[in-house]
């Protein structure tokens, strides 16, 4: 394939990015971020010795790929770790606060440098599911050039925030969560290094406070880190000659982080609970105000299209059977324009669902027929509607007396479908008062009519 022509014109490119160790006023877990793959903990599954991305890594073979994993699990520790670890430029951005203008000058550097010089360019990208897909594009034909080597992060699934002929051009490597054990090694080294972590500060650490952060951190390095910092800061401040970190100490410091991470922890769940009974008691202003403070505090536009999409089935299902067609049209509109035209979208489907009539009948009907399952077991398909592919199947008994409706009186012909032995009536779907439901509830009071109609018959036979 021919290489793309520079659609960017001339301008200075930026000084490559490189991985630059941070200085002894940065965060804890800034660092303490390995600097060489036998630093590393976890993630055995990828950076074993025999495994494929070790191999491309030790060998300077590194292709474009999408690290896929949950927070604090590693994702931009091991791009740093690459940028060490190989002879290209490095180059740092943003989803978050970069954009196509930033991307441009970059695509610059990368061609200047390898024709000048024969140097790849590794472009890594934190957070690159927050590009919509005209950005996205835009990495195309740089990637299939070979003008950069793209290294993206992400911890939303590739197959639905990276846009395909992207995803098809770079290798998926899933991260894990990191164990207990994986936490307690990273916390005790950050605790024992008096360089880079605090072990200059002469506090003690019990085995209690290790394995309660190591618990808490739920696979997050990060917020283990965060966790233990606080934690020292608060030991070292204490009065009298002992300096522990105990689970005493740890429960000051959860009470406090609740205020520092807040953004992140309760508010999120606080602000995300606001919206969703904004909508549900028909509160169009209510919706809006919620949704924007989301959006202004940094939630990911896609995680509160994803609740729109769950809100308009759960409260409104099929009282308004579009509520979940403008919900699946306000994400995918998101995802073409971007912030800030695309949250105009996601503010029409909020005040769409606002004002829709509500009904939960589909999802009490969901967890009406999850306990029956539960109760009853796997009870076998009646005979009358199972296929009969074969001759075998056919003698015995498959499909037999199965009526095809499009060949009845009123293309109905009443046969029951759900197998004998459930524990309740079988009654799972109950329409509501409202919306497209009146309606519904006039078809289903149809049929029930033309059954009762049909066993009058058979018993008058």
């Amino acid at each position: 394939m021919p290489s793309a022509p520079d659609m960017f014109g001339p301008a200075e490119p930026p000084a490559p990015g490189g991985w630059e160790s941070p200085g002894p006023d940065a965060p804890l877990a800034d660092r303490m971020r390995p600097t060489t793959l036998d630093e590393f903990v976890g993630q055995t599954h990828l950076l074993g010795p025999e495994s494929l991305l070790r191999r491309l890594i030790a060998e300077d073979r590194l292709c474009s790929m999408i690290l896929w994993g949950p927070p604090g699990s590693g994702k931009t520790t091991l791009a740093m770790v690459v940028a060490r670890s190989t002879r290209c430029d490095f180059i740092r951005l943003s989803a978050v606060t970069s954009g196509i203008a930033e991307v441009k000058n970059v695509i610059r550097h990368a061609r200047r440098v390898r024709a000048a010089h024969g140097r790849r360019t590794i472009l890594f990208i934190d957070e690159i599911h927050r590009f919509n897909k005209a950005q996205q594009d835009a990495f195309l034909p740089h990637v299939e050039d070979g003008s950069i080597i793209l290294i993206g992060a992400t911890t939303e699934n590739p197959s639905f925030s990276i846009i395909a002929p992207l995803l098809s051009r770079c290798r998926v490597f899933t991260l894990n969560a990191l164990t207990v054990e994986d936490v307690q090694a990273i916390v005790r080294r950050a605790w024992e290094d008096p360089k880079r972590g605090v072990g200059a500060a002469g506090v003690e650490m019990s085995d209690e406070f290790l394995n309660a952060t190591s618990y808490l951190a739920d696979g997050d390095a990060r917020r283990a880190l965060n966790l233990l910092e606080l934690a020292v800061s608060l030991a070292k401040k204490a009065e009298g000659p002992s300096k522990r970190l105990d689970a005493a100490l740890l429960a000051d410091v959860i009470q406090r982080t609740h205020l520092v991470y807040d953004k992140e922890g309760e508010e999120h769940y606080n602000l995300i609970s606001a919206l969703h009974k904004s909508l549900r008691k028909s509160d169009p202003d209510a919706a809006i105000y919620w949704l924007l403070r989301m959006l202004r505090s940094g939630e990911d536009p896609l995680y509160v299209a994803r609740r729109m999409i769950r809100f308009a089935s759960e409260d409104i299902g099929l009282a308004d059977p579009q509520a979940l067609v403008q919900a699946l049209a306000a994400r995918d509109a998101y995802e073409r324009l971007g912030a800030p035209e695309g949250e105009l979208a996601l503010l029409q489907a909020a005040v769409y669902l606002a004002t829709a009539p509500k009904s939960n009948s589909l999802y009490r009907a969901e967890g009406d027929a999850k306990q029956e399952i539960e109760a009853s077991g796997s009870l076998p398909v009646p005979l009358v509607i199972r296929n009969a592919p074969t001759g075998l199947m056919k003698a015995l008994g498959y499909g037999k007396g199965y009526q095809y409706d499009h060949e009845a009186e009123d293309h109905y012909a009443p046969q029951k479908c759900l197998p004998e032995g459930l524990k309740g009536a079988g009654h799972f779907y109950v329409p509501g008062p409202f919306g497209f439901e009146k309606e519904i509830q006039k078809r289903l009071d149809w049929w029930r009519a033309k059954r009762e109609e049909g066993k009058k018959q058979d018993e008058e036979r």
